[in-house]
This record gives C-alpha cells, structure tokens and sequence, in this order.
C-alpha cells in the first residue's frame, strides 16, 4: 500500500482545512518545499500536492511551489486542484506531474475527463468526495444526487487510472463514521482505490491494508500535527498481511 505524504498549498503555505472551511485554514510553520523534503528524507515514494486556491478558483495559483517541487524531488508528484481544461492538464504532464487529480471536472464533466484519459493513459485520477452518501463537488461545498458508487461505477469507465475516494463524515470525526463505504467503494470498484480522509493514526493504516482493493491512503493532517512520522507509517504499510480476497 502506497502512503501519498499530502502537501495542500494556499497563499504559498503548507495549510490543512477542517471541516472544509477555506475561510479558516490551519497554517503550518514549514514551507512547501520543506515539507517535502522532509518526506522524502523519511522514505516517501510518492507525493500528492493540492493547490487549494486552484480548488477554489481554478486555474494555477500555486504552480511555481508545485513546479520547483516537482524539479527537486526524485520520486513522483501526483497534482490536484484546479485542472478544468485540457490546457491545463497538458501543462501539468508537461511540467512534470506524474499523475493529475480531477475533481468536480471529473464528477461534472465526463467529455472532459474522457478526453484527458485518452491523450494521457495512466496519468489521470479521479477524486470522489462524499459526505452522508452523497458525493460533493468545488471543495466540499455543494452536493449533488449522485452517491460515490454510481459515480465510482462511472469514472472507471472513462479510463481513470485510479480513484481517490474521501469520506469526509470520518475525516469531520463524525462519530457514526466508519470505514464501511471505503470499503464498499473499493469492494465494488475494480479500479485502484486510494482512500482520503481515513488516517489519523497508524492503527488506521493497518485496518487499511486488510480491506480489499485499497492501493493507497493520503495522508496530511497526521503528518504535520505530529500524531505520526512518515517513516513509522511506511514500516506498516509495507507488512505483509493475508490477502484480505483470500480470507
């Protein structure tokens, strides 16, 4: 199971949002480029980097952090956030993104996302967000009449190489939330699935690898309040156990 160290980028620093609200996000006292550096002395292979202001406008606005990032770092770096347009996912693919995140594109726009998947195989994910069973769209703010399922059953057909699938009830703490529709969605969908949202302790990241068809966690939050080290969370992740099809 990959571990994707989760970077999110507002105003060119390293930030985290509870609850969703961009109108109060948590800054942290480590710049971008610190943050991922430190990963990567910690062992990451892969880093998932948002451009929160691009969620919320789209377009590019933090795009010379993610760029230098990119350049310096020698693992691969998965790009999330505001990418709407084919311009703007070739201008990813040809800065260096290994991989593009779309979001409400994604959900709102399948000629969009079919397109991107055909000139670039293997280089889109897609990024379902839910809360009480419906999927939300443009950062967390509007739902919509879909579930992450029908949604889920959808996008893999558009030719997603993968799908971030975030419960938002279990990132909020609700407290009826559980991992029972991560484990439905990557259950029921044959595509990879990385679940967000999920960890927040490294207990949580050993129930991850028993579910069935979960090929990654990002993690943030965890990682910058000190709960856990990158280093502590690849040790387990990279444990053998049982395969969860077989048992």
């Amino acid at each position: 199971m990959i571990i994707f160290p989760d970077i999110e980028i507002m105003d060119g620093q390293c930030v985290n949002l509870r609850h969703g609200e961009f109108e109060q996000p948590i800054r942290y006292d480590i710049s971008p480029m610190q943050a991922a550096l430190k990963f990567i002395e910690q062992g990451a292979t892969y880093l998932n980097i948002v451009d929160l202001d691009g969620v919320l406008q789209g377009g590019k606005y933090n795009a010379d952090i993610i760029c230098e990032i990119i350049n310096e770092v020698d693992v691969p770096v998965q790009v999330a956030g505001g990418i709407r347009t084919m311009a703007a996912a070739k201008w990813w693919i040809d800065k260096g993104a290994h991989r593009i995140v779309l979001g409400t594109a994604a959900v709102m726009d399948r000629h969009f996302l079919q397109e991107v998947c055909a000139h670039y195989p293997g280089k889109v994910v897609a990024s379902i967000d839910e809360k009480d069973g419906q999927v939300m769209v443009n950062g967390w703010r509007e739902s919509t009449a879909f579930t992450p399922l029908e949604v889920g059953r959808n996008l893999q057909e558009s030719g997603i190489c993968a799908l971030i699938y975030t419960d938002i009830n279990f990132d909020n703490n609700h407290p009826e939330a559980t991992l029972a529709t991560t484990t439905k969605m990557a259950s029921e969908l044959r595509i990879p699935v990385i679940a967000s949202g999920t960890v927040k302790n490294l207990d949580d990241i050993s129930r991850l690898q028993l579910l069935p068809n979960i090929a990654g966690a990002v993690v943030g939050r965890a990682f910058f309040e000190g709960e856990m080290t990158l280093s502590d969370a690849l040790a387990i992740a990279s444990q053998d156990v049982p395969n969860p099809g077989m048992l």
